[in-house]
């Protein structure tokens, strides 16, 4: 059989034999009642790593902006996303049938960030026929813009603009060390301005489970019931933290090989004639198919062995990973250039 190479998602790790080690010996106890200390130290280091007081571990992203969404406001209370945000498209409208909250769009500029104009002018005071804004979400990287990082100057300057009319500010962060690592810069000072940040562990970090929500000790308590209150409440998930903990010291650093095989991936695409990549910033390669349906292709892609996903009508994206070496993108590259000249024959 030909050997699978997945670039659907940063999802699709395995954990590492060493990972696999560190949850087997993992300490644990019952974390609803606050006394599993592999989650106790996994949530410390996380509120360490983004500068903020306090941490909570959750099963997932979607969870931990939901969570997010509830602790900052109140059902009827608006919200302002990006109209290419995770929270929009891929959250299955909890922000509304969950959190009760009016949402407005605004345009993410390709950059992945919002006009300021277009901010300042959306964000409404409460009255009699209308809500009040009451939060901001932002997202570092984003995913539907390309992988694209925002530099802390934009996030500083979207931020304040929210503050000086008392609207709070949440930012999805679930690739956050993929912008920093992109960047230079630390999550601490990407993060900064925003009164509350999630992020992922089981997408470039390659662990198994688990997101965290960072924020004030006030802002953590009141999340932490509203986790409960989704279910999310989970005994020994020290075993899920260990992993967390080891992907933390392990795998931060060797984002970059990611970043680097993304931008091998588009150069390598870019040289066949069908397709036209969005230069990667980070681990997510954007592809428009100038020829031909993309769901053709990305059949005949996973017949090769190559996996990737549709990103519209056009477009296809593929993601670098812990589980994808360099050499496994030139083996991608060279499957795709003998369909891409067939094609051309």
């Amino acid at each position: 059989m030909t050997r699978i190479i997945d670039l659907r998602s940063d999802t699709v790790t395995r954990p590492t034999p060493a990972m696999r080690r560190a949850m087997a010996q993992a300490e644990v106890g019952d974390d609803v009642f606050g006394d599993d200390p592999t989650v106790n130290r996994l949530e410390a280091r996380a509120a360490a790593e983004t500068g903020k007081e306090a941490a909570l571990f959750v099963p997932s992203g979607t969870m931990a902006n939901l969570v997010a969404l509830l602790a900052h406001t109140s059902p009827g209370d608006e919200v302002l996303l990006g109209d290419q945000s995770h929270v929009l498209h891929y959250e299955v409208g909890g922000v509304a049938r969950i959190a009760g909250l009016v949402t407005r769009t605004l345009r993410n500029l390709p950059d992945g960030s919002l006009d300021p104009a277009e901010v300042a002018a959306a964000i409404r005071i409460q009255t009699i026929h209308s809500p009040g804004t009451r939060l901001l979400c932002l997202e570092n990287t984003h995913n539907r813009c390309g992988g694209a990082a925002l530099p802390p100057t934009v996030i500083a300057h979207l931020a304040d603009l929210a503050h000086a009319s008392g609207v709070a500010v949440h930012l999805d962060g679930a690739r956050i060390f993929n912008a920093a690592v992109a960047l230079g810069v630390s999550v601490a000072e990407l993060v900064a301005p925003c009164d509350s940040v999630s992020f992922c562990f089981s997408k470039g970090l390659g662990a198994p489970v688990g997101s965290v929500l960072c924020g004030s000790v006030e802002f953590i308590s009141r999340a932490r019931r509203f986790r409960k209150l989704l279910g999310g409440g989970m005994r020994q998930a020290g075993v899920l933290a260990a992993a967390a903990l080891f992907a933390l010291d392990h795998h931060v650093g060797r984002l970059a090989d990611d970043h680097a095989n993304a931008a091998r991936l588009a150069a390598g695409l870019a040289a066949m004639g069908p397709f036209e990549p969005v230069p990667p910033q980070s681990n997510i390669v954007v592809v428009r198919a100038t020829r031909g349906d993309v769901d053709w292709w990305l059949n005949e892609f996973a017949r090769l062995g190559v996996l990737a996903v549709p990103f519209g009508r056009e477009t296809f994206r593929m993601v670098t990973h812990l589980d994808v070496s360099t050499a496994d993108i030139d083996e991608a590259l060279a499957r795709i250039s003998s369909l891409a000249g067939a094609q051309r024959d």
